[in-house]
This record gives C-alpha cells, sequence and structure tokens, in this order.
C-alpha cells in the first residue's frame, strides 16, 4: 500500500498511546511505508495518536491540524489520521472541524490504519471507523521497536475502575487480560533478540487476573518473569492501590529481577476526597501499602500521581495531602493542578476551586516534594549502584563527557564516561558523588563495566540500519520532575 511513502507519528499521552504508536509503526511499514528523515521536509503520512485526558487537548490538537492544512495542500497526495482517545471520544466532530483529516480510527481498531488510508486515498473521502469493543489485542499486532535493550508488555487493555476524574474507562473499555502464556512468551522472544529490561503496562495494572478469574495472576506473573534467562530487569506501571495486595509485594521482594521501584498513585490524602473521587481506597489503607512495600524492600523508590485542587478540595482537605506526602517520603511525584475533562462527573460537580487557590496549593506542595526528593536522593550518596546505560536520557551528556542510565530503582544517573567502549543496554558500576532533586551523579571512575546481549544488540542494530529489526520504541517510564506546568493526571489518569 505505502511502498516508499513516508511516515510520522505524533503521539500524546500515557504509556499505552505510546505503546500503541510502537504498533501503528509497526503496521505502516508491514504495509510498505517508510519512516520519515527527521531533518526532511515532512512524510506522506502524518498520523496523531491523541490523548482525551490532558489539559485542552482537543485544542492542541486543531492547532497541529490547522498547521498541516497549508502543506497538505502543497503536497498532493500528502494524508493525515487521527487515532487514540480524542478519535474515540470526539468521532465525526474531527473531521467536521478539520476536513483535510483523510483517516479518523479509534482505540480499538488501531489494526485497520493501512487499509483506512488505502481506502481513503481510492475513494477520495474522509474514512471514520471507530470500534465499540476491542478488535484485536494489541500485541498480536506488528510493532516497530525502537530499544535493543528495553520494551513494554502489554499484559491487559481497558479499566474497570469508575474515578469521577478520568474518561479513560468510557474510551479504553472495561479490562480484558492477555493470557500468561502469551505475555511469557512475548518476554521470552524480546530477551532472545537482546531485550534486557520490561515493563508490565496495563491500565491497572495490578488488577491483571479479574478479567481470567484469578486474583493471584499478576503476583504469578511477576515470579514467572524472574524464571526467565538473561531478563535483568523487570517493571510495572501503573498499580492502584485497590488491588495491591500483600502476594504482589511478596513477588516483588522475592524476585531477584523485579526492581525494588514502585509508581503507585495517591491523587489526594483526604479521604473525603478520594470518596468524591470514587478512589476505593483511604489515606490508611495508602500509607499503610507503604510501609510493608519498605518493611520488605527498604530500599524501593516510591513515586506517586497528585491533583491538587479537586472539586470541593477544601484547605483542611489540602493539609490531609501534605501530610501524607511527609509520611509516605516519595522519591518523586508527579503533581497536576486538577483541570475540567468533559464526559467526566467531576467536571459538572459544585465547588470548583478557583485558578488562584490551585496555584497556590499547587506551588506549596511541590515545594516540599523538591525537599523530600532531595532529602531522599542525597541517602543515596556514598551507593554504589548497577547502572543500566541508556539511549537520549542525558541532554548535556556530550559537554560534560557524562553517560546516563537508570539505577535499579529508576533514579536517573549521570555518570563519567568510562575510557573504554560503553554502548546502551550495558552495565556500569559507579558510586554516587553527588545528589540532585531529581538525578545522582557519580563523578568518579567506574568501578566496572559489563558488556552485555542487550549492549550487542544496540551494537548491530546501529552498526546496520538498513537492516534494523522490528521491534519496542523507548526505555521505561521515568520517575521525572514534578510537572512544571498545570495538566490533569499522570499516565491515562485512572490510576
Amino acid at each position: 500500500m505505502g511502498v516508499n511513502k513516508s511516515y510520522e507519528i505524533r503521539t500524546y499521552g500515557c504509556q499505552m498511546n505510546v505503546h500503541d504508536s510502537e504498533r501503528l509503526s509497526g503496521l505502516l511499514e508491514e504495509a510498505g511505508y517508510v519512516p520519515a528523515p527527521k531533518d526532511g521536509d515532512g512524510a506522506d503520512v502524518v498520523v496523531f495518536n491523541t490523548c482525551a485526558v490532558r489539559e485542552n487537548a482537543d485544542n492542541r490538537l486543531y492547532g497541529n491540524l490547522g498547521q498541516l492544512a497549508p502543506k497538505k495542500a502543497a503536497r498532493p497526495g500528502m494524508q493525515i489520521a487521527v487515532g487514540g482517545c480524542l478519535a474515540q471520544k470526539d468521532r465525526d466532530t474531527i473531521v467536521k472541524k478539520a476536513p483535510w483529516v483523510d483517516v479518523v480510527f479509534g482505540t480499538h481498531n488501531i489494526g485497520k490504519l493501512p487499509v483506512l488510508l488505502e481506502r481513503a486515498r481510492v475513494q477520495e473521502e474522509a474514512q471514520v471507523e471507530i470500534a465499540e469493543s476491542l478488535e484485536a489485542f494489541p500485541s498480536t499486532l506488528p510493532t516497530r521497536r525502537e530499544s535493543a535493550y528495553a520494551a513494554w508488555v502489554s499484559i491487559s487493555v481497558g479499566c474497570n475502575n469508575t474515578c469521577t476524574f478520568c474518561i479513560v474507562p468510557a474510551l479504553r473499555g472495561k479490562e480484558k487480560d492477555r493470557r500468561p502464556g502469551d505475555i511469557l512468551a512475548e518476554i521470552e522472544a524480546l530477551v532472545s533478540e537482546g531485550v534486557s529490561e520490561i515493563t508490565l503496562l496495563g491500565q491497572n495494572v495490578n488488577a491483571y487476573g479479574s478479567d481470567i478469574g484469578d486474583r493471584e495472576a499478576f503476583s504469578k506473573l511477576l515470579r514467572a518473569c524472574g524464571k526467565i534467562e538473561g531478563l535483568e530487569r523487570v517493571r510495572f506501571t501503573s498499580p492502584h492501590p485497590r488491588d495491591f495486595t500483600d502476594d504482589v509485594i511478596a513477588a516483588m521482594a522475592e524476585t531477584p529481577n523485579v526492581m525494588p521501584q514502585l509508581h503507585m498513585p495517591l491523587q489526594s490524602g483526604s479521604d473525603r476526597v478520594l470518596k468524591a473521587m470514587r478512589r476505593s481506597y483511604r489515606q490508611e489503607r495508602f500509607l499503610g501499602i507503604i510501609e510493608k512495600v519498605r518493611a520488605a524492600m527498604p530500599d524501593a523508590a516510591i513515586s506517586t500521581d497528585i491533583i491538587v485542587g479537586f472539586p470541593g478540595e477544601t484547605e483542611e482537605d489540602f493539609e490531609q495531602t501534605l501530610h501524607t506526602v511527609r509520611e509516605s517520603r516519595f522519591a518523586q511525584a508527579f503533581t497536576f493542578q486538577y483541570s475540567k475533562r468533559p464526559g467526566t462527573p467531576a467536571a459538572d460537580m459544585d465547588g470548583q476551586i478557583p485558578k488562584a487557590v490551585v496555584q497556590e496549593r499547587y506551588e506549596r506542595l511541590v515545594a516540599l516534594q523538591e525537599e523530600i526528593s532531595w532529602a531522599e536522593n542525597k541517602k543515596q550518596v556514598g551507593r554504589t549502584l548497577e547502572v543500566l546505560v541508556a539511549e537520549g536520557e542525558g541532554r548535556k551528556d556530550e559537554a560534560t563527557h557524562r553517560l546516563s542510565g537508570r539505577a535499579a530503582d529508576n533514579r536517573l544517573v549521570h555518570f563519567t564516561r568510562p575510557d573504554e567502549p560503553v554502548r546502551p543496554g550495558d552495565v556500569v558500576t559507579v558510586e554516587v558523588t553527588y545528589a540532585a532533586p531529581h538525578h545522582l551523579l557519580a563523578e568518579g571512575p567506574a568501578k566496572a563495566v559489563r558488556r552485555t546481549r542487550a549492549g550487542d544488540a544496540w551494537e548491530k542494530r546501529n552498526a546496520a540500519p538498513a537492516d534494523k529489526p522490528k521491534g519496542v520504541l523507548l526505555g521505561l517510564p521515568t520517575i521525572g520532575a514534578p510537572a512544571p506546568s498545570p495538566a490533569p493526571a499522570a499516565g491515562c489518569g485512572c490510576d
């Protein structure tokens, strides 16, 4: 279909969207399209994989579509496609507002993109196709995996929660789990290609098993990952406190390749606000989980999501959030100012908080978390860490003659470049000499460099770009700095 035509995919939103874009890339390349060069004059096909959670997501989409309109008019044969959560929600509205769009597809039928593009070309009219339920599990589709050493592995899609601030369950549908054997087979195939680190992905990842009738399915899956030879690091995102059971904590602590890192969304520390959010836990339950995790894994780094200014939040409610943050000692927190999302119950609630009040609370929360993050990172000074060398993590690496990567607990580490060659996917042992709130420095010489099969795979791929295998974009979800600007809940907002 797309022989010699180039494509570009612009991805917005959560990890699931990123993972879907990997599938879209694989589908297009299998259909004959090629990635557009970064320094080129534009792609023949531009695909927007959208998010309906982010603040002003629709305005951002239509602004970008508007910028492409004159380019398309000047370039015969160029096509534009819009998919993802916003496409699932807005459907025909997209074509009405931007009639130069050729294809609109939803979250449940991403496998149809090449066919829809060809149909739009032949029929010379926009194709809008939104499936109401999942047509094929995304992992059955071709994938273009950009990273040789780290990969997402989806274990479920959809969500059974009804959080009042989140529209994702309406767009992604009810939870549907993959069979454990299919998941493990995909992981084993990835490891055989050189991948050393995988992240299990689901919109409510630790609810895995509810669709197949096994309440301990997730902990069993973690333990099964521990038996895969060559798999060095296992992570998962994002869990829900309601489903975080003791057997999962035990599996994490007792499975050597499951990393001592946990992203546990809090959203609010106030029981009253949690009830209004329809979050099925309370502050005591949340802090109890943190205590159990730390007892089982004293060195675990725990991060979270927090929404400030949910409708009806009082100063007392906000103080309960600050209290929970102080007690939890998060390594990092993704902090967000509440914003209305059309289609969610919270958007119509009474007690919407004035912007100035939300901003002031947000700044207090960020300041507190910065202080805690820095204090927690200072505890790492003097420790010896094994760092998985990453690609593209350190923006200043060339200027500082450093490399960057992730420690076992997912902390970002910048370290002095060793004299011997080091590749993404290799492991370098370093001693931490300095801590900042959002990264660590190891300024002395490396204690050891371990060349790995993942590094071999990266080297092979980059030595022969024409023969690049299909395979997963990006490495791991990062524990990043708190959001510098207002945004809705992290991830898909349903955790």
